[in-house]
This record gives C-alpha cells, structure tokens and sequence, in this order.
C-alpha cells in the first residue's frame, strides 16, 4: 500500500494534469480578474471535477463552501473560507452547527454560518460574495443539484468526498485555491504523527474491522478496504476487512460502506481489532453487551475499541482525534 505522502503526491499528479488548456462548455465558468497579471503566479487554472471542468482565473480570497465535510480540509490547508454551510446542531458540532473537530478553527478565522441545517440557500451563498465555491457531489451536505445557480454566482467545483481519503481532496482543493505548499506540509506534518504511533503498537494480529454500529435493531455499517476509514486504519498497521458484497443490504452502493444486516454482522465481524466509528465507549460496550457477537474475536478478546464520535467523516481533524484515540487504547 501506498503511505499517505506518496497518495498525495499522487493525487496532486493527477490534479495538475487537469490544469491545462482552457474550460470548454457549458459547465465551465470564469472569475473577473483580468489573465494577464494572473498568469505571472500560475493562474489562470482549469480544474476538472464532478460536474466538468472550472477555469479559476486567480488565486481566491474568499471561499464558500456548501459542504461542512469539505470545509475541515479547507480549512486545515489554510484556504481562506469566509462561510460554510452549516448541519442542525447535535452533540458532534458546535451551537452554530459546525462539526466539534474544526469549529474552533473556523472561529479563529472568522468563517460565517452561510446557511442553517443544510437547507440551500441561494441568496446566501450569493450575499457571502464568493470568489470560489466548494460543493459536496454525495452525503446528506450535497448540493450538486444546485451548480448551475452556483456557478452562475462564482467559479463553482464539485467533488466526491465519500470514495477519496482527506488527503486526496487536500490535493485537489489545493489546485483549485492555489494551497499547494500548505497542502503538502499539513499532509507531511500528519504522516509523521502516523508513523509516530504506528512506531509504538504492538500488533499481534493487524486483521480488523471498521464498523458504524447502530444498535442490534438496524444494520450495521462496514468500512470498505480502500475506503478512508480503512486507508486510516491500515496506515497505523492494521489489515481492515470489509463485508462481503452479496450482503450489502445498501439500496444505493456506497464506495465507503457496506451495510450489514445483524445475522451478516455475526459473520462478517472476523478482525482481531473491530474499530467502532462514529460512537463513543458507550456504543463499544452496547456493541460487545450484543449476545449473538460475544464469540467474535475482538469481542472475545475486549479489542473494539471506540474511535470518537466526530469519526464517521474524516478530515485532517478528526483524523488526528482518531490516531490519538487508537494510541490511547493500544499503544
């Protein structure tokens, strides 16, 4: 497997070859600022994403992102967010409906709520006067369906964060808002915590699973080899095993999960370690409290361990919360 700098690396690799020639089409929009004094510092660009291709003229200064699960990498590679969509207030965000792992950076940037409980706002996005904006392609913070408005207002990117890890999308948005150095020393800066408590556990087996777990009544989520969850997991030395896919129960495939029914989970639930995401010690516990799971090797062996409730979307925050929690429990 790749480490996490060479995935970077590869995905800026993959970016830049986007970054030529000039937008064609419908999809493609344009900021104002004049090309010729632009083109000095690498601008303009023409980003290819989700929805077609962006031309970026310069380098922007005020970024809207529709998407609290893209704003944590925004933030963390130093883009200058002024608003960011907002999700209904609960125990994982802050009181304005930030995610609890980078709401305090975004009140040292002043980044504004652009609109409440992840309802689409037009006139919001278009009063935040944005240069560049930010828009999930899935997840419950989508706005994909809105890019034609969006792209009428500013140079607009869509992008797909459930099937890509947090330092891929750094990658990219790092094109996209001219982050490229911040980008690579965030990513390096991580790598190094990584391989700092990979340094000091001890793994007498690394097979593992990553599992949201909803209780016995509903079905349970498993991380897919490859998915972020599991490319995590795996860079601190483990083996993450996912379900099999004749028992995703998921109308809709999912890149990252697989949803499993309780009678599938006894099966599936094979690893040494199983790593609860998105759930607290309580959820650990209900987990191993379940009685058809009492025989699965990690129950048996009291290895489930929880991995915060800020962890079910990862981002460079909830990333660090997650390695330091895995050291806490094993190191």
């Amino acid at each position: 497997m790749l480490n996490l700098s060479t995935k970077f690396a590869a995905a800026l690799a993959v970016v830049a070859l986007a970054l030529t020639g000039c937008a064609s089409g419908g999809a493609a929009t344009s900021a104002s600022t004049p090309a010729a004094s632009a083109s000095s510092q690498g601008w303009p660009r023409t980003i290819t994403h989700t929805k077609g291709e962006t031309t970026i003229n310069a380098k922007p200064t005020r970024i809207v992102s529709t998407s609290p699960t893209l704003t944590g990498t925004l933030l963390a590679i130093g883009a200058p967010v002024v608003a960011s969509a907002a999700t209904t207030p609960s125990d994982i965000t802050d009181d304005k409906g930030f995610f609890g792992q980078w709401s305090k950076a975004a009140a040292e940037k002043g980044v504004e709520v652009l609109y409440p409980n992840l309802e689409f706002n037009e006139e919001a996005v278009l009063a935040a006067d944005p240069d560049l904006i930010v828009v999930s392609a899935t997840g419950a913070d989508a706005t994909a369906d809105q890019y034609d408005k969006l792209s009428a207002i500013a140079p607009t990117i869509v992008l797909n964060y459930g099937s890509a890890s947090w330092q891929n999308l750094a990658g990219e948005l790092a094109k996209a808002t001219g982050q490229e150095d911040a980008a690579a020393a965030t990513v390096a800066s991580f790598d190094a915590r990584v391989a700092e408590v990979k340094g000091k556990l001890s793994i007498s087996d690394p097979s593992a699973n990553v599992v949201v777990w909803n209780g016995a009544a509903k079905d349970t989520a498993f991380a897919k080899p490859g998915s972020p969850h599991a490319d995590l997991i795996d860079s601190l030395g483990f083996t993450v095993a996912g379900a099999a896919d004749a028992v995703d129960t998921s109308t809709t495939k999912r890149n990252d999960f697989a949803f499993v029914s309780l009678e599938n989970t006894v099966t599936a639930l094979t690893g040494a370690t199983v790593f609860v995401a998105s759930g607290d010690e309580a959820t650990a516990t209900d987990l191993k409290n379940t009685a058809v799971l009492r025989n699965a090797p990690a129950v048996a062996n009291n290895k489930v361990i929880a991995l915060g409730q800020h962890s079910f979307r990862i981002d460079y925050y909830s990333a660090l919360e997650i390695v330091a929690l895995v050291e806490g429990a094993l190191a």
